[in-house]
């Protein structure tokens, strides 16, 4: 390889997470006072490069490729692998050029994080200005809501969002909580202070908030469907009570069989009575479902429910991000609660349904989204697909980060944003999957699945089409009745489903939900056809 490539790279100075040392040695740079002052010289650097720094070993100071000889070049790195074990981080990768007097190595230097910590995430619901996002940024950042929804603003991200007050895509928060108690984020809207928290906790929080407003259900679904959710949290307002999208939102929340939290919001704004009435309205809603609701008004509640908590006991929280009741019980619950175990899906082959997809000015293509098994590794070759052929592309994983954390590989119930290689963004949909290639993916058209209707004005019939989501998947599907003619609201029945555009990868077994209108139904994959 040519020198000049290295050269591109350290003509414009050290900067950033990049650092020049023309050479390091034990008897020098190990010696106590010295070594603590390039250990936190290292931490500046892999804080400015959000978990990972750049070394150029062979370079002075202006950038000159000085190069070293073979032993000099062992002991340089030998010494810089100790400063990275001061500070908790390791060499990942060496890469070496001929230059100058010998050799020029660019080192990576990356974080370890404790991989064995939980990280929950958790889908945020509920009616569109009942207080999800001012919830969320209270509780994530410690701050207080002045009463207008300030604290919104670090969940919603567009400009019209921010504007309006209304979320219009999904939102991703996250707090943490080290040794038992709470580790907020000071500045959300900071890459920095995000990737901090990923290494600092050994228990993370993510939230996906999602869209109350009816016209954007179908973003509310993905954000529901398409993740790798271990809990719901329905948010309901004291001003207001549950509403027909309160109960969309638990119905889905319930279909993908995920333990639920409630949390009664705005109770600043009315009276005990109001308060009351509200509560007793959530509490018959849930027991409607065949929910056990329980009130938490103490540690002792929050503690009991983490305990014991399942599909149908559903804790039931009171809390304002104006004054601040509630948040120490929410703190005490989500300290609390256990991680679904994922050590069966963890031992198999790395898959991840694409949520997002985007370009990163000096990364590439990056796709994100809730790795649903498996590990993924830096460097690792992978598949993605299917296209509208039916093929599946060879990518390169070139990088991974976790709330803007680079890590060196991720695993079950992780948001991620892989950068790959091998592709084109124009030719990446929001629905395909990244996957290694023993997970064998099938590309399928057609296939059968058992499905109960939940509301529908007339009859589904042959022919019939809607809007079928699984995972991050929605599509325009084609139904025809297997076992009967029609079905009508309140049935269940087998049905025939075919994607009309393009084929996907699906697989026995998953969770559907399908809507049109007024329409919608749940179901289950129970057979791939074509």
């Amino acid at each position: 390889m040519n020198s000049r490539n290295f050269y591109n790279l350290t003509r414009r100075g050290e900067r950033k997470n990049i650092e020049f040392k023309e050479n390091l040695n034990s008897n020098t740079h190990l010696f106590t006072e010295r070594k603590q002052q390039l250990a936190s010289q290292m931490k500046y650097r892999l804080e400015r490069g959000h978990g990972e720094a750049i070394y150029f070993i062979g370079v002075d100071d202006d950038g000159l490729l000085v190069g070293l000889g073979k032993s000099t070049m062992d002991e340089s790195l030998h010494v810089l692998g100790e400063l990275a074990r001061e500070i908790n981080a390791k060499i990942t990768d060496v890469e070496k050029q001929t230059a100058g007097r010998g050799e020029v190595a660019k080192v990576i230097i990356s974080r370890q994080h404790n991989s064995k910590g939980d990280h929950l995430l958790i889908g945020v619901a509920g009616h569109v200005d009942h207080g999800k996002s001012t919830l969320v940024g209270t509780l994530t950042t410690g701050t207080l809501d002045t009463g207008s929804g300030s604290t919104r603003i670090f969940l919603d991200v567009q400009k019209h969002e921010i504007e309006r007050g209304l979320s219009a895509d999904l939102s991703f928060a996250v707090y943490g909580f080290k040794n038992g108690g709470p580790v907020r984020i000071k500045n959300p809207l900071n890459k920095r202070d995000k990737a901090f928290m990923v290494e600092k906790c050994d228990k993370l929080i993510s939230f996906v908030d999602t869209v109350g407003h009816e016209p954007w259900l179908r973003t509310t679904i993905r954000g529901i469907v398409g993740q790798k959710l271990s809990h719901g949290l329905l948010v309901v307002a004291a001003d207001q009570g549950p509403t027909h999208i309160t109960r969309e939102h638990l119905g889905i929340i319930l279909a993908m069989e995920l333990p639920v939290i409630v949390v009664m919001t705005k109770i600043d704004m009315v009276n005990e009575e109001q308060i009351k009435n509200i509560r007793q309205e959530i509490f018959d809603l849930l027991k409607l479902v065949g929910r056990i609701p329980y009130m938490v008004k103490t540690i002792e509640d929050a503690d009991f429910l983490t305990e014991n908590m399942n599909q149908h006991l559903v804790p039931v929280i009171k809390a304002s991000p104006v004054t601040g009741e509630g948040l120490e019980l929410l703190d005490q619950l989500f300290s609390g609660l256990k991680m679904p175990s994922h050590e069966e899906d963890s031992q198999k082959p790395f898959m991840m349904y694409i949520d997002k997809i985007y370009s990163v000015l000096g990364v590439g293509t990056v796709v994100s989204g809730t790795i649903r098994q498996g590990k993924v590794k830096k460097g690792e070759k992978l598949i993605l697909g299917p296209s509208s052929s039916g093929d599946f592309l060879p990518v390169n994983v070139k990088t991974i980060e976790m709330h803007h954390y680079r890590k060196e590989s991720a695993g079950v119930g992780e948001v991620v944003g892989i950068s790959i290689a091998g592709v084109e963004m124009d030719e990446i949909r929001r629905g395909m999957i990244i996957c290694h290639p023993d997970y064998n993916p099938r590309a399928v058209r057609e296939f059968d699945a058992d499905v109960a209707i939940l509301v529908h004005p007339t009859t589904i019939k042959d022919g019939y089409e809607c809007i079928t989501h699984i995972e991050t998947i929605a599509e325009t599907s084609c139904f025809r009745p297997i076992d009967q003619e029609y079905l009508s609201a309140g049935d269940t029945g087998s049905i025939r489903m075919r994607f009309k555009y393009r084929p996907y990868a699906i697989r026995e077994g998953q969770k559907l939900i399908f809507r049109e209108g007024k329409s919608k139904g749940v179901g289950t994959v129970t057979r791939l056809v074509s």
